[in-house]
Protein backbone atom coordinates (compact mmCIF):
# COMPACT_ATOMS: atom_id res chain seq x y z
CA UNK A 1 0.00 0.00 0.00
CA UNK A 2 2.86 2.37 0.80
CA UNK A 3 4.30 1.68 -2.65
CA UNK A 4 0.95 2.55 -4.22
CA UNK A 5 0.71 5.93 -2.50
CA UNK A 6 4.37 6.59 -3.30
CA UNK A 7 3.71 6.23 -7.02
CA UNK A 8 0.48 8.25 -6.81
CA UNK A 9 2.33 11.09 -5.09
CA UNK A 10 5.22 11.00 -7.54
CA UNK A 11 2.78 10.92 -10.46
CA UNK A 12 0.92 14.00 -9.17
CA UNK A 13 4.20 15.84 -8.54
CA UNK A 14 5.34 15.00 -12.08
CA UNK A 15 2.19 16.48 -13.58
CA UNK A 16 2.45 19.57 -11.39
CA UNK A 17 6.09 20.22 -12.25
CA UNK A 18 5.29 20.35 -15.97
CA UNK A 19 3.83 23.82 -15.63
CA UNK A 20 6.97 25.44 -14.23
CA UNK A 21 9.53 27.16 -16.48
CA UNK A 22 7.67 26.28 -19.66
CA UNK A 23 8.86 27.07 -23.17
CA UNK A 24 7.02 29.35 -25.58
CA UNK A 25 3.54 28.13 -26.63
CA UNK A 26 4.74 27.88 -30.25
CA UNK A 27 7.11 25.09 -29.25
CA UNK A 28 4.34 23.02 -27.67
CA UNK A 29 2.02 23.67 -30.60
CA UNK A 30 4.47 22.10 -33.06
CA UNK A 31 5.24 19.17 -30.77
CA UNK A 32 1.54 18.54 -30.07
CA UNK A 33 0.73 18.59 -33.77
CA UNK A 34 3.50 16.10 -34.50
CA UNK A 35 2.41 13.81 -31.66
CA UNK A 36 -1.23 13.96 -32.76
CA UNK A 37 -0.35 12.99 -36.32
CA UNK A 38 1.77 10.12 -35.00
CA UNK A 39 -0.97 8.83 -32.69
CA UNK A 40 -3.73 9.01 -35.30
CA UNK A 41 -1.69 7.72 -38.22
CA UNK A 42 -0.04 4.92 -36.30
CA UNK A 43 -3.32 3.67 -34.83
CA UNK A 44 -5.47 3.90 -37.94
CA UNK A 45 -4.96 0.40 -39.36
CA UNK A 46 -5.68 -1.48 -36.15
CA UNK A 47 -8.56 0.91 -35.41
CA UNK A 48 -10.24 0.28 -38.77
CA UNK A 49 -9.98 -3.50 -38.54
CA UNK A 50 -11.06 -3.86 -34.92
CA UNK A 51 -13.89 -1.30 -35.04
CA UNK A 52 -15.46 -2.73 -38.20
CA UNK A 53 -15.40 -6.32 -37.03
CA UNK A 54 -16.43 -5.50 -33.46
CA UNK A 55 -19.54 -3.83 -34.90
CA UNK A 56 -20.13 -6.81 -37.18
CA UNK A 57 -19.77 -9.36 -34.38
CA UNK A 58 -22.02 -7.36 -32.07
CA UNK A 59 -24.74 -7.29 -34.73
CA UNK A 60 -24.59 -11.02 -35.40
CA UNK A 61 -24.60 -11.94 -31.71
CA UNK A 62 -27.38 -9.48 -30.88
CA UNK A 63 -29.49 -10.89 -33.72
CA UNK A 64 -28.83 -14.42 -32.44
CA UNK A 65 -30.05 -13.54 -28.95
CA UNK A 66 -33.12 -11.63 -30.13
CA UNK A 67 -34.41 -14.07 -32.73
CA UNK A 68 -38.14 -13.92 -32.06
CA UNK A 69 -41.32 -12.99 -33.90
CA UNK A 70 -42.27 -10.87 -30.90
CA UNK A 71 -39.25 -8.55 -31.24
CA UNK A 72 -38.81 -6.15 -34.16
CA UNK A 73 -35.52 -6.35 -36.03
CA UNK A 74 -35.13 -2.60 -35.57
CA UNK A 75 -34.13 -3.22 -31.97
CA UNK A 76 -30.89 -4.79 -33.26
CA UNK A 77 -29.79 -1.49 -34.79
CA UNK A 78 -30.69 0.35 -31.59
CA UNK A 79 -28.70 -2.01 -29.37
CA UNK A 80 -25.63 -2.11 -31.62
CA UNK A 81 -25.61 1.67 -32.05
CA UNK A 82 -25.97 2.37 -28.35
CA UNK A 83 -23.34 -0.21 -27.44
CA UNK A 84 -20.91 1.15 -30.02
CA UNK A 85 -21.30 4.73 -28.82
CA UNK A 86 -21.21 4.07 -25.09
CA UNK A 87 -18.73 1.22 -24.79
CA UNK A 88 -17.26 -0.42 -27.88
CA UNK A 89 -15.62 2.64 -29.44
CA UNK A 90 -14.57 4.63 -26.34
CA UNK A 91 -13.86 1.60 -24.16
CA UNK A 92 -12.79 -1.62 -25.83
CA UNK A 93 -11.16 -0.05 -28.87
CA UNK A 94 -9.21 2.42 -26.72
CA UNK A 95 -7.92 -0.45 -24.61
CA UNK A 96 -6.38 -1.86 -27.77
CA UNK A 97 -5.07 1.55 -28.83
CA UNK A 98 -3.51 1.94 -25.36
CA UNK A 99 -1.24 -0.98 -26.20
CA UNK A 100 0.07 0.75 -29.29
CA UNK A 101 0.28 4.36 -28.07
CA UNK A 102 1.20 3.59 -24.46
CA UNK A 103 4.12 1.32 -25.32
CA UNK A 104 5.42 3.82 -27.88
CA UNK A 105 5.35 6.73 -25.42
CA UNK A 106 6.96 4.77 -22.60
CA UNK A 107 9.65 3.33 -24.89
CA UNK A 108 10.45 6.71 -26.42
CA UNK A 109 10.81 8.55 -23.12
CA UNK A 110 12.44 5.57 -21.41
CA UNK A 111 15.09 5.37 -24.12
CA UNK A 112 15.81 9.07 -23.72
CA UNK A 113 16.20 8.52 -19.98
CA UNK A 114 18.64 5.60 -20.16
CA UNK A 115 20.68 7.30 -22.90
CA UNK A 116 20.89 10.46 -20.73
CA UNK A 117 19.13 12.68 -23.28
CA UNK A 118 16.73 13.88 -20.57
CA UNK A 119 19.69 14.80 -18.36
CA UNK A 120 21.10 16.80 -21.28
CA UNK A 121 17.83 18.73 -21.59
CA UNK A 122 17.93 19.54 -17.88
CA UNK A 123 21.52 20.75 -18.15
CA UNK A 124 20.48 23.11 -20.96
CA UNK A 125 17.82 24.60 -18.67
CA UNK A 126 14.87 22.99 -20.42
CA UNK A 127 11.99 21.69 -18.32
CA UNK A 128 12.17 18.14 -19.64
CA UNK A 129 8.86 17.17 -18.04
CA UNK A 130 6.95 19.87 -19.87
CA UNK A 131 8.90 19.49 -23.12
CA UNK A 132 8.48 15.72 -23.35
CA UNK A 133 5.19 14.97 -21.59
CA UNK A 134 2.89 17.96 -22.04
CA UNK A 135 2.66 17.69 -25.87
CA UNK A 136 1.83 14.00 -25.52
CA UNK A 137 -0.98 14.77 -23.09
CA UNK A 138 -2.39 17.48 -25.35
CA UNK A 139 -2.11 15.09 -28.30
CA UNK A 140 -3.92 12.39 -26.35
CA UNK A 141 -6.76 14.78 -25.55
CA UNK A 142 -7.03 15.63 -29.25
CA UNK A 143 -6.31 12.29 -30.91
CA UNK A 144 -8.41 9.90 -28.84
CA UNK A 145 -11.73 11.72 -29.46
CA UNK A 146 -10.91 11.78 -33.19
CA UNK A 147 -10.04 8.08 -33.20
CA UNK A 148 -13.16 7.30 -31.18
CA UNK A 149 -15.33 9.14 -33.70
CA UNK A 150 -13.84 7.13 -36.55
CA UNK A 151 -14.25 3.95 -34.53
CA UNK A 152 -17.94 4.61 -33.83
CA UNK A 153 -18.60 5.26 -37.52
CA UNK A 154 -16.82 2.04 -38.55
CA UNK A 155 -18.60 0.02 -35.86
CA UNK A 156 -21.94 1.15 -37.30
CA UNK A 157 -20.72 0.36 -40.82
CA UNK A 158 -19.61 -3.09 -39.71
CA UNK A 159 -22.95 -3.71 -38.04
CA UNK A 160 -24.92 -2.68 -41.11
CA UNK A 161 -22.70 -4.79 -43.39
CA UNK A 162 -22.92 -7.89 -41.19
CA UNK A 163 -26.67 -7.53 -40.83
CA UNK A 164 -27.12 -7.25 -44.58
CA UNK A 165 -24.94 -10.19 -45.60
CA UNK A 166 -26.19 -12.45 -42.80
CA UNK A 167 -29.81 -11.62 -43.59
CA UNK A 168 -30.54 -10.96 -39.90
CA UNK A 169 -31.42 -7.28 -40.27
CA UNK A 170 -31.78 -5.09 -43.35
CA UNK A 171 -30.12 -1.73 -43.84
CA UNK A 172 -33.48 0.03 -43.45
CA UNK A 173 -34.34 -1.80 -40.23
CA UNK A 174 -30.92 -1.10 -38.75
CA UNK A 175 -31.12 2.62 -39.54
CA UNK A 176 -34.70 2.89 -38.24
CA UNK A 177 -33.74 1.32 -34.93
CA UNK A 178 -30.63 3.46 -34.66
CA UNK A 179 -32.59 6.66 -35.24
CA UNK A 180 -35.54 5.72 -33.02
CA UNK A 181 -33.41 5.18 -29.92
CA UNK A 182 -30.70 7.75 -30.63
CA UNK A 183 -29.87 9.99 -27.68
CA UNK A 184 -27.40 12.87 -28.23
CA UNK A 185 -26.34 12.66 -24.59
CA UNK A 186 -24.74 9.29 -25.33
CA UNK A 187 -22.37 11.02 -27.74
CA UNK A 188 -21.39 13.46 -24.98
CA UNK A 189 -20.57 10.53 -22.72
CA UNK A 190 -18.53 8.95 -25.52
CA UNK A 191 -16.39 12.06 -25.96
CA UNK A 192 -15.90 12.50 -22.22
CA UNK A 193 -14.68 8.92 -22.01
CA UNK A 194 -12.39 9.40 -25.00
CA UNK A 195 -10.81 12.54 -23.53
CA UNK A 196 -10.34 10.91 -20.12
CA UNK A 197 -8.80 7.81 -21.68
CA UNK A 198 -6.50 9.94 -23.81
CA UNK A 199 -5.30 11.76 -20.71
CA UNK A 200 -4.75 8.47 -18.89
CA UNK A 201 -2.83 6.77 -21.69
CA UNK A 202 -0.52 9.72 -22.29
CA UNK A 203 0.16 10.59 -18.64
CA UNK A 204 0.54 7.06 -17.25
CA UNK A 205 2.79 5.96 -20.12
CA UNK A 206 4.90 9.11 -19.83
CA UNK A 207 5.27 8.52 -16.09
CA UNK A 208 6.51 4.98 -16.63
CA UNK A 209 8.94 6.08 -19.31
CA UNK A 210 10.25 9.14 -17.47
CA UNK A 211 11.28 7.19 -14.37
CA UNK A 212 12.91 4.31 -16.25
CA UNK A 213 16.22 3.25 -14.76
CA UNK A 214 18.79 0.83 -16.15
CA UNK A 215 19.22 -0.24 -19.75
CA UNK A 216 17.36 -1.63 -22.74
CA UNK A 217 15.65 -4.39 -20.76
CA UNK A 218 14.28 -1.82 -18.34
CA UNK A 219 12.86 0.21 -21.23
CA UNK A 220 10.92 -2.87 -22.34
CA UNK A 221 9.70 -3.42 -18.79
CA UNK A 222 8.55 0.21 -18.58
CA UNK A 223 6.63 -0.17 -21.84
CA UNK A 224 4.92 -3.28 -20.49
CA UNK A 225 3.99 -1.55 -17.24
CA UNK A 226 2.69 1.44 -19.19
CA UNK A 227 0.26 -0.74 -21.14
CA UNK A 228 -0.84 -2.74 -18.10
CA UNK A 229 -1.44 0.24 -15.83
CA UNK A 230 -3.07 2.26 -18.63
CA UNK A 231 -5.54 -0.54 -19.30
CA UNK A 232 -6.31 -1.02 -15.61
CA UNK A 233 -6.83 2.71 -15.09
CA UNK A 234 -8.98 2.99 -18.21
CA UNK A 235 -11.21 0.17 -16.95
CA UNK A 236 -11.67 1.93 -13.61
CA UNK A 237 -12.25 5.32 -15.27
CA UNK A 238 -14.77 3.72 -17.65
CA UNK A 239 -16.85 2.57 -14.69
CA UNK A 240 -16.57 5.90 -12.88
CA UNK A 241 -17.59 7.98 -15.91
CA UNK A 242 -20.52 5.68 -16.60
CA UNK A 243 -21.59 5.80 -12.95
CA UNK A 244 -21.41 9.59 -12.81
CA UNK A 245 -22.93 10.44 -16.19
CA UNK A 246 -25.48 7.70 -16.86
Amino acid sequence: MERFFYHIGRFVMLLGSMFRAMEKPKVYYKLTLAESVSMIGGSMLILVVISFFVGAVTTVQTAYQLTSNLVSNTIIGAIVSTTAILELSPGIVNLVIAGRIGSKIASEIGTMRVTEQIDALEVMGVNSKAYLILPKIFAGLISLPILTTISAFLAHAGGITAGHFSGEVTYTEFILGMREYYNPYQVVVMYVKAAVFGLIIASVSSYQGYFTRGGALDVGASATRAVVFSCLTITLADYLVAQLML
